[in-house]
């Protein structure tokens, strides 16, 4: 039992919650404790084979075009075949993208990899899982039942990477206390998220072989297009502004600026994933008080200042206190996010709205690693936090303004 997931399973579902939800919740936390020590061990893994800061931001970039890519099938096809068979396939190919990473050297084959399987160098989760587990995580709920759901979701992927982001410094003492290599732990790291592919594959095989469906049979988006590609427009904004600074980018300007070491990183992002998922829980009682756009928006500029005052900031103490307290912040919307595209589109629509959503994120998210691993390398240290926050204070403003008089669809 993963630890973001022994508090959970001894909870009853909240009312209106199919009991199958808990299974995705579970992958979740195993998936989220891979995602938390690969985003910080991967910068130090590619420095460790004679790779630049560039090389990082190509293998990010990689990852998340892959990602569009696989995201845009789901919502093309998706609706074709079961998503219990997507979901277990999407589980092998975590396994193979673990083993593949954990014994090759070369960047060409690490980019083909990083591009056709799973790996993810950010923050949230942006993989093929995403859209999946989001349309079946909406047909196991109903009205605030579904926000809780998602806000649940969110804080268990959360929770389990921030501890998760604690095992990035294993390696080292591995290699302090045993005389192995720093890279050689570090591949065994990789070879562990590949097995933590094989067990999600095990545990996505308890999943009902009938689909739980909503009221209508899902479709291709229709009466809601306009709204989900206004939204998809919007979301891009907010995605290429993340992806300035991913988690593992994130994690090479602290070394690179501060001289951290991968326990004192890892250190800090288990702090910052506490506080993220611990933000999570206010989420869903917040929207119910002020509204999910309210939610996302509000709780999402002060972040950005945040960011935006830790490039400038002099200091190790204060940049970290002010990336905290972002990251107090900055994850709120992540729940409301998905629950506000599940209840401004039609129930059969749920599917595709969540893949069309998700792909133009990627897609955007996609650009920018490539140009903040150059921007870091040039020494430009400060310039992708402070775009990454304009942007995002651009992009709430603007979804404010496009989508206050929008009516949801209800509890369906």
């Amino acid at each position: 039992m993963t630890p973001a997931g022994a508090p959970l399973s001894t909870r009853l579902p909240p009312a209106g919650v199919d009991r199958s939800a808990w299974l995705l919740l579970a992958a979740r936390s195993m998936r989220g404790i891979c995602d938390g020590f690969v985003a910080v061990l991967l910068p130090a893994y590619l420095l460790s084979l004679g790779f630049g800061k560039l090389s990082v931001g190509l293998i990010g970039t990689a990852t998340l075009l892959g990602s569009a890519l696989a995201t845009f099938v789901v919502g093309l096809l998706g609706s074709r075949y079961p998503q219990r068979a997507l979901l277990l396939f999407a589980a092998a190919l975590m396994a193979a993208t673990g083993f593949a990473f954990g014994f090759l050297s070369s960047l060409w084959p690490l980019l083909v990899v990083a591009f056709v399987g799973t790996l993810n160098p950010s923050s949230g989760d942006v993989s093929l899982f995403l859209p999946l587990e989001h349309a079946r995580l909406a047909a196991s709920a109903t009205g605030d039942a579904r926000t809780a759901l998602f806000a649940r979701y969110s804080l268990v992927g959360g929770l389990s990477a921030a501890f998760g982001a604690l095992l990035a410094g294993l390696p080292d003492w591995l290699a302090a206390h045993s005389g192995v290599s720093v890279l050689f732990a570090i591949r065994g790291m990789f070879n562990v998220y590949a097995l933590t592919g094989l067990a999600v594959f095990l545990l996505y095989r308890r999943l009902p072989e009938r689909e739980a469906h909503t009221a209508a049979t899902p479709t291709p988006l229709g009466p809601s297009r306009g709204i989900v590609i206004r939204l998809a427009l919007l979301f891009s904004v907010d995605a290429f502004a993340g992806g300035l600074l991913v988690n593992s980018l994130l994690a090479l300007w602290l070394i690179q600026r501060f001289g951290l070491s991968l326990a004192a990183a890892g250190q800090f992002f288990f702090w910052a994933g506490m506080l993220s998922a611990g933000s999570q829980l206010v989420a869903a009682p917040l929207s119910r008080r002020i509204g999910l756009l309210n939610t996302m928006v509000f709780t999402h500029i002060p972040s950005s200042l945040c960011l935006i005052a830790a490039a400038f900031s002099p200091s190790l103490t204060l940049t970290l206190a002010l990336l905290l307290a972002r990251s107090a912040l900055s994850q709120m919307d992540v729940p409301t996010r998905s629950a506000y595209v599940m209840s401004v589109v039609t129930p059969a629509e749920r599917p595709a709205a969540a893949s069309f959503t998700a792909v133009p994120r990627s897609l955007a998210a996609a650009l920018a690693p490539t140009l903040s691993g150059a921007l870091l390398g040039l020494g430009w240290l400060g310039i992708p936090l402070v775009a990454c926050g304009a942007l995002k204070i651009a992009y709430d403003l603007s979804l404010l303004a496009a989508f206050r008089h929008v009516r949801l669809q209800g509890g369906s």
